[in-house]
């Protein structure tokens, strides 16, 4: 018996080396984008990786402006598998009205979201999120304007090879003294032409409580995956609604960082 453990003992360092070296490796990081629909992922980015968003918007024809053009930021970080970090600003804005120029800058939104139901295939994943507006710099505002507070409920889903995104949206606008209650709804749906682009199509809608409308816009991008970690945009929204802002353009990037920023356990 002796020498038959012995013998198996080291079979067992024998081949030790081998069964490491046919572990099946880490999987590769994939990036999450959620631009450039209104529409935010209820799917998070993966867990310890940095993700940027960054893009231009080009705007005209609005209440508050002719034309408008702006940088925007977004970075991400999962912490845990179910609760992620946002930060949102907008570094540079201009923008033109009655021949009159602007030119502000650093608009932050920090804020956190949390998935609250993991689906898989057609079962949504549900999540909710929450943002605070940290910094104004008094930059004109599109249709969604600048809420003090917002929180969302997101599902995403992907149903017969078709993804969608919805979210319902529930705000708070500041005027001076005043403050009001804004709501909105916006549902996208993207489905894959080819293994590298996408085509996505949106509509979504926002209570104007200050002008007593409604905002309603329908949005079309399209997107490349460069790589699992590099996806570029571009695409055009139409506003529907004569409070509406008439066009808006943008352009952008999704770029997650390869490396962890700690080690997985």
């Amino acid at each position: 018996m002796k020498l038959e453990s012995l013998f198996l003992f080291a079979l067992m360092l024998a081949f030790a080396p081998t069964i490491q070296a046919q572990s099946p490796p880490p999987a590769e990081p994939v990036a999450n984008p959620a631009r450039p629909t209104v529409a935010t992922p209820a799917t998070l980015t993966p867990v310890g990786y940095l993700q940027f968003e960054t893009g231009f918007l080009g705007a005209s024809h609005s209440s508050e402006f002719s034309s408008r053009y702006s940088l925007n930021e977004v970075v991400k970080l999962s912490v845990a598998s179910r609760l992620e970090l946002v930060g949102q600003m907008e570094p540079v804005a201009h923008s033109t009205l009655n021949g009159i120029s602007a030119n502000n800058a650093w608009d932050l939104y920090v804020g956190a979201q949390a998935v609250l139901y993991q689906g898989a295939g057609a079962k949504p994943t549900m999540a909710a999120n929450y943002f605070y507006h940290v910094y104004d710099d008094g930059a004109s505002s599109l249709d969604i304007e600048s809420p003090t507070h917002q929180a969302e409920l997101l599902a995403s889903a992907d149903v017969k090879g078709f993804h969608y995104d919805a979210n319902v949206f529930f705000t708070e606008l500041e005027q001076g003294p005043i403050r009001r209650a804004q709501f909105g709804q916006t549902i996208s749906i993207a489905h894959p032409i080819t293994q590298k682009i996408t085509l996505a199509g949106e509509l979504w809608h926002f209570t104007q409580p200050f002008e007593r409308g409604n905002t309603i816009g329908n949005l079309w991008a399209v997107s490349y995956a460069q790589s699992k970690q590099l996806v570029f945009d571009a695409g055009f929204n139409k506003g529907l609604t004569g409070t509406s802002t008439r066009w808006e353009v943008f352009v952008g990037f999704t770029y997650l960082l390869p490396h962890r920023l700690w080690k997985s356990h």
